[in-house]
């Protein structure tokens, strides 16, 4: 029978050692339609993804794949690439020593009469890089751009194959409000040209902005499939966590503390290689108990911010004062800021937060060896007890602690990148993009994690690219626009319009 179906995935199974991560799923996307597949973190989305490309191959999981009316046995990822199947998966495949242009077309290169052709090649790029809006110098090495710019030469490097149906892994949850708007205006853009998508989001706000049809996976099962007509964020929510969630940002008191704990006096940060100011004339106060918002656009400066102040991992020429509890400090060392009570919580978990082919036990110990360590000797009896202590504390999911951090789901793995900084015993927590690429009910647990740490008088430093989580987290807010300081806010004076006004100056 035909029908207008462009995908049909009918009792989709996988199973790992000891972990059935598929259960006969089933997935109907039509033809030039945007398709949106959501569920918690672990529920199964990208291994479905993963099946239908390839990289799966058949024969490592049961049920079928039709795509256009055909049955499919993809044994790479290269067969799907050729039927015109294009995934772009959370983890960027980009090369860093190679320039953007290079990257783009790497694998399927611009040739004339069997040689490349780098003029063609570079115009094509600069094409596609303005399909998905990025500005950037197409000579420029990938591996000198922020995780945000590299997901958007991912998107473009996908578009620039002939791909009638393009998969995205989470495509927005490195960029900024603008850019995933622009992403979103992309894909409905693509599906005028005919290009069906399917993309998984934890961001609901894009799905009810954009999709035609939802899918939800729980616990490896297909819960719902919603029309159009149907899809509502609080109706998605239940079928994704199987209750409902009142509200997404727990509520905790007003703060009411007067002690600065941490403060930038006329602080500056100049990055010799750009021979520019990332961070200029900072003036940030922290107080005990309180949660300060840092926001700004891509490329505003607040990443760099915080590496500056966090023993000044990028090397950047500083100038001006850091205080703690009213004492200027010298922070020029990882060492020295969690000596004086600081953490950071990265905004790239996977490359900077943890050490992926480890253990979850190996993963929290390694900032306070220290304290679990008796005359040089790791005391493996007190780690593995740590360890289990912050699994409780902070809700992570896991058969054990000795599990390796790499076959966690994103929001577990976050929480052991929160663990491994709370037992260095800080003061004040950096946290970089905290729910980034995690689900709705991973994000809950991190704001009542929050609102926990705060209540027992840590303070913390919240930079997010999510506005909705900036005003529903943060006592205060601080907007910055490239590098400068354009704004503080009271959280009862913010909106998200006065923000973008002073972020866009």
């Amino acid at each position: 029978m035909v029908t207008n179906n462009i995908l049909e995935m009918h009792n989709i199974t996988k199973t790992f050692p000891g972990v059935k991560a598929l259960d006969k799923v089933n997935v109907y996307v039509e033809e030039g339609e945007i398709h949106f597949i959501v569920g918690e973190n672990g529920a199964g989305k990208s291994t479905l993804m993963k099946v239908l490309s390839g990289i799966y191959p058949y024969g490592t999981y049961d049920g079928d794949i039709k795509f256009k009316n055909e049955v499919k046995q993809f044994n790479k990822i290269n067969d799907s690439v050729n039927s015109g199947i294009v995934i772009i998966n959370q983890e960027l495949a980009l090369f860093p020593d190679l320039t953007v242009y290079e990257n783009i077309f790497v694998g399927h290169e611009i040739k004339n009469k069997g040689i490349i052709d780098w003029n063609e090649t570079r115009k094509e790029a600069k094409k596609y890089l303005d399909m998905v809006g990025l500005n950037v110098d197409l000579n420029d090495l990938v591996g000198s751009l922020g995780v945000g710019k590299q997901q958007l030469i991912e998107i473009a490097k996908a578009l620039s194959q002939n791909v009638t149906l393009l998969i995205l892994d989470e495509p927005t949850a490195a960029l900024n409000d603008d850019d995933s708007e622009n992403l979103l205006k992309l894909l409905e853009n693509l599906k005028k040209d005919g290009i069906t998508s399917i993309m998984i989001s934890h961001k609901l706000n894009e799905v009810e902005a954009i999709a035609d049809s939802v899918t939800v996976i729980r616990d490896g099962k297909t819960i719902s499939r919603l029309k159009k007509e149907e899809i509502s964020e609080s109706k998605i929510i239940r079928d994704m966590v199987g209750r409902d969630i009142d509200d997404i940002y727990p509520k905790r008191p007003k703060f009411k503390g007067d002690k600065i704990v941490f403060e930038t006096a006329h602080f500056n940060a100049y990055n010799t290689r750009t021979n520019k100011y990332v961070v200029e004339d900072a003036n940030i106060k922290l107080h005990k108990g309180e949660v300060v918002g840092i926001v700004g656009l891509m490329g505003a400066g607040r990443t760099e911010f915080a590496h500056s102040i966090f023993g000044n991992v990028a090397k950047y020429k500083l100038s001006g004062s850091i205080l703690i509890n009213n004492e200027v400090v010298n922070l020029n060392s990882t060492k020295k800021a969690i000596e004086h009570g600081l953490a950071y919580v990265s905004e790239d978990r996977k490359t900077n937060g943890l050490i992926l082919p480890e253990t979850i036990s190996d993963n929290i110990s390694i900032t306070n060896l220290k304290e679990i360590s008796k005359y040089g000797l790791l005391d493996f009896h007190k780690q593995n007890s740590v360890a289990i202590d912050y699994v409780r504390k902070l809700g992570i999911r896991t058969p054990s602690i000795n599990q390796v951090v790499n076959n966690l789901s994103g929001g577990n793995q976050q929480k052991v990148q929160i663990a491994k900084w709370l037992f260095s015993r800080p003061n004040i927590l950096i946290l970089d993009e905290p729910t980034r690429g995690i689900d709705v009910g991973a994000k809950y647990e991190i704001y009542t994690i929050i609102n926990q740490l705060v209540d027992q008088g840590m303070s913390i430093l919240l930079i997010s690219s999510e506005l909705p989580e900036i005003l529903g987290m943060a006592d205060r807010i601080y907007v910055i626009a490239e590098g400068k300081q354009t704004g503080e806010f009271k959280i009862d004076d913010a909106t998200s319009e006065k923000i973008m006004e002073r972020a866009t100056l």
